[in-house]
């Protein structure tokens, strides 16, 4: 049934239907995929190891994303935001955490597989609890900034999700952006960046050259780089000369990160994938005690 709500500037039937269409899928999808994630390790016994504890907070992280996801759907059918002011300040602090969450774990599993594979040291459960805290307050403190005034939460330009508002690009969003940015992408960019080359080059010294180091970073790019130059291009430029469809083509990108994630994280990895595949069907196979290599 078609609401009578009117519809976003700039959008038409198709387009408002056609994009809450894609953020159903992300989300039910994503959600699907990480759940399965974090009920093998919580299941299996032979996961539960520090390492396989960052893939674990990374599928929590990223079901916090596909639930934002399947928010925006919902309201993208109604045509409007139905849960007010607050409610867009509640989901735009959701959403912003998860995605900073995910970003910063996926940047510790690349830290921690490095370590396993260059260094030959193995994270210890201290470690990981200490990095996983850390992670989820520093994220909460980037988050909550918008809420009490350095940054702002608004309308994305469907006007059926919420998330920081890059309309205004005045001194107080660029303050907040630069170490924003700094903090929370270049950082971990680097950090993928770095641990995938060196992995793949302990890998080649050791007659194994097929290991490919740019998949999770090309990833990480595809999902997150359209939100950035977004984001970038607003502190320079009146963010609203770009088209309504094109300024939502970054959430609908950012959204796809926690299927790739499972793909690449979880059932890249032959331990996990064990695991998984030991919950799904009951069958106790073995799974190796040492995490082999991921994409």
């Amino acid at each position: 049934m078609v609401s009578s709500n009117p519809l976003p500037e700039g959008f038409s039937e198709f387009d408002v239907f056609s994009l809450g269409c894609c953020l159903l899928v992300e989300g039910l999808l994503g959600f699907f995929l990480n759940g399965v994630t974090v009920v093998a390790f919580l299941k299996v016994r032979e996961l539960r190891s520090p390492s396989n504890f960052l893939v674990f907070s990374l599928a929590m992280a990223d079901m916090g994303i596909s639930m934002n996801a399947t928010v925006a759907a919902f309201s993208s059918f109604l045509r409007y935001w139905p849960y007010g002011s607050e409610g867009c300040q509640t989901h735009g602090f959701h959403g912003f955490l998860s995605a900073l969450a995910s970003i910063h774990f996926i940047a510790a599993i690349s830290w921690d597989r490095y370590h396993q594979y260059c260094t030959r040291t193995k994270l210890q459960w201290s470690s990981t609890i200490t990095l996983t805290v850390f992670i989820w307050l520093f994220t909460a403190f980037w988050a909550i900034m918008p809420l009490i005034g350095w940054g702002e939460y608004d309308y994305e330009p469907l006007r059926t999700c919420c998330t920081l508002d890059y309309s205004k690009g005045d001194r107080n969003y660029v303050s907040y952006l630069i170490p924003l940015a700094i903090f929370n992408m270049a950082i971990q960019v680097f950090v993928v960046m770095f641990s995938y080359k060196a992995i793949a080059q302990k890998f080649k010294k050791t007659g194994n050259p097929r290991f490919n180091p740019n998949t999770p970073l090309k990833a990480m790019l595809f999902c997150w780089g359209p939100y950035g130059i977004l984001a970038f291009y607003a502190a320079v430029e009146n963010a609203s000369l770009v088209s309504p469809k094109l300024r939502m083509t970054a959430p609908i990108l950012a959204k796809t990160s926690p299927t790739f994630n499972v793909f690449l994280y979880a059932l890249g990895n032959e331990n996990y994938r064990g695991g998984i595949w030991q919950f799904l069907t009951g069958e106790k196979i073995p799974v190796p005690q040492t995490e082999n290599k991921s994409k």
